[in-house]
This record gives structure tokens, C-alpha cells and sequence, in this order.
């Protein structure tokens, strides 16, 4: 799906206002073999937090880096067993106006400090942790759904038929941590992996990434991580690279942060091939306005 970066912002804005799921078919991947496959993933900047002090997890999203190759989604599906039909971070190709390339935006749950899916949720099936994560329970859910009402990213996904991934077929407990399970006639998001967190990893998408263009991190420790073990200030980031978030005139403090996909550090994609020339309309034969008995004008 081809929109550009207003129309979706506008798109995001209005599906929070109404409860359907009104997106379209992703965008093209570019696939392209990933050049970490087989090496070691590099873990968090610190597995253990520092004495005292809360985690506050971030993430940054290098849109110069993306390449819509669509690692994150498919590492993202494989780890949680994400149902046919939803996609925890959705990559959307971008293009800002006609003459100008597009880029690709991945999209997971914003995490938001401030998270309106969590105000609506009548049986608390969803909540904020101290670390930041917007938790998911969805052995609690009754289905309701206001939470993908209420959530103006689109983040949220739901249940409509019987899932693969259930207790009954899998054996596995329910773990709201892992989320590998599922059932039917819930609602489900993106957790940011906490489980792989308390194992000092990376989350599944950040690992996947072949561009390292997805950092993760603690921004009480001002450090954030990519999948080539690039280690850098979260704050010098955010800063000197003019980093965004998504609709934050909606006060949701979200915890993903983009950086401009300014100076794209991979090669444009292929032209797309040319439009057939239009043949030509065959002239139209007139009547002289002089000949007796006839009327000057086209004849059909």
C-alpha cells in the first residue's frame, strides 16, 4: 500500500476513532538475504539494570536504514506465532509527494506513557508496566474491543477466527510474557518481547533487522542497541539526527522514536516500468459547410 506520510497520519488519527481494522495490504518487501544470518545477536547494551534505578525501554527507528525488507514482521510473527492475517509491526512504504522516492516506516505498538487502550480496557486485560511496556493479557480479554478503538496507531490486532497457537494444540501455558498463544475473540499487540528482555536479548524484530536500523534500549541508561551491536547514546541520537514520534500532538507519549529518512544509506529501489503509449485518435472527417443540403460539422 503506497499512501503518503499525511495521508497516513490522518488515516492513523481516524481509525482511533472507530472501532473497525481499516488497513490495507502491506507493502512490497524488498527482499534481500540477511547478512547477520548465523552470527550471534548482539544483546542489550546491559542485561541487568542498574541498582535502583527503573528500566525505561525505548525504541529508535532509522528510516534512512530501512529497506521494507520486512525481517521485523516475519521474525516478529515467527517468535509470538502471530495469526494469519495480523502483523505486530507493519512496515507501510512511504512517499511524501509525487516526484520524491518512497521509504518504508516500520510500525510496532508505540508503548505509549500516556496509552489510551489502557484507559478503555474494562477488565484491565491491558496495563502499563514501570519499564514502560504497554502489557497485553489476553486470557482476560473479553473482546470488547475498545482498545483498538481507542488506539490511534493501529497497533492492535483481533481474533476473529479460532487461532492455530492454542493451549489446547500447543500444550504451553499462557504466558502474557511470551504471548505465543492464542485465542479466539481477542485482541493482541506488540509487547516489545519482554521475555527475550529478561534474558538480556534484543527484541525478536530489533535482532532481525539485516540494516541494523532498528535500535532498543534503556533510556535511563541513555543506551540503545542495534542487530550489528552498534551501541550509541540514545539521547545524542534523538537529538542531533532530529528524531520524531508519531502523532504527539495526541499526548500518547510514545516510546518509538523515528529518525528522517534523510540521506537513505541504501540504493534506491527500481524504477517501475513506463505506462503504455496511448495510440493516437484517428482524425474526424468534417462536411464542407457549402455543400448543398448538409450541415458543416464532425461526422461520427
Amino acid at each position: 500500500m503506497r499512501v503518503s506520510r499525511r495521508s497516513f497520519l490522518k488515516l492513523a488519527a481516524a481509525a482511533g476513532m472507530v472501532a473497525a481494522w481499516a488497513v490495507g495490504e502491506p507493502a512490497a518487501p524488498v527482499r534481500r538475504p540477511w547478512v547477520g544470518a548465523g552470527r550471534g545477536v548482539p544483546a542489550l547494551a546491559r542485561s541487568t539494570g542498574q541498582a535502583g534505578r527503573p528500566r525505561r525501554w525505548v525504541m529508535v527507528v532509522d528510516l534512512a536504514k530501512c529497506d521494507g525488507c520486512q525481517e521485523c514482521t516475519r521474525a516478529c510473527t515467527a517468535m509470538h506465532r502471530v495469526p494469519p492475517g495480523q502483523e505486530w509491526i507493519r512496515v507501510y512504504e512511504m512517499r511524501d509527494e509525487a516526484t520524491g522516492l518512497a521509504y518504508w516506516l516500520p510500525r510496532p505498538c508505540m508503548q505509549c506513557d500516556n496509552p489510551p487502550c489502557v484507559k478503555v480496557c474494562p477488565v484491565s486485560a491491558t496495563w502499563k508496566r514501570d519499564d514502560g511496556i504497554v502489557m497485553q493479557d489476553t486470557s482476560r480479554c473479553i473482546g470488547c474491543r475498545y482498545c483498538i478503538a481507542a488506539c490511534p496507531y493501529q497497533a492492535r490486532a483481533f481474533n476473529w477466527l479460532e487461532p492455530a497457537a492454542t493451549p489446547e494444540r500447543t500444550g504451553e501455558a499462557y504466558d502474557p510474557e511470551w504471548n505465543r498463544v492464542h485465542f479466539k475473540g481477542t485482541t493482541e499487540k506488540c509487547i516489545f518481547c519482554p521475555a527475550l528482555i529478561k534474558e538480556g536479548k534484543l527484541p525478536a524484530c530489533v535482532a532481525a533487522c539485516p540494516m541494523g536500523a532498528i535500535y532498543f534500549g534503556d533510556r535511563e541508561e541513555d543506551a540503545v542497541t542495534n542487530s550489528q551491536g552498534e551501541t550509541v547514546r540514545f539521547s545524542a541520537l534523538v537529538t542531533e539526527q532530529a528524531g520524531y514520534r508519531l502523532l504527539e500532538e495526541l499526548g500518547t507519549e510514545p516510546r518509538v522514536y523515528y529518525l528522517p529518512p534523510r540521506q537513505r544509506l541504501y540504493p534506491a529501489p527500481p524504477a517501475e516500468p513506463a505506462a503504455a503509449p496511448v495510440p493516437a485518435a484517428a482524425p474526424r472527417r468534417t462536411v464542407p459547410p457549402d455543400r448543398p443540403g448538409a450541415v458543416g460539422g464532425a461526422v461520427p
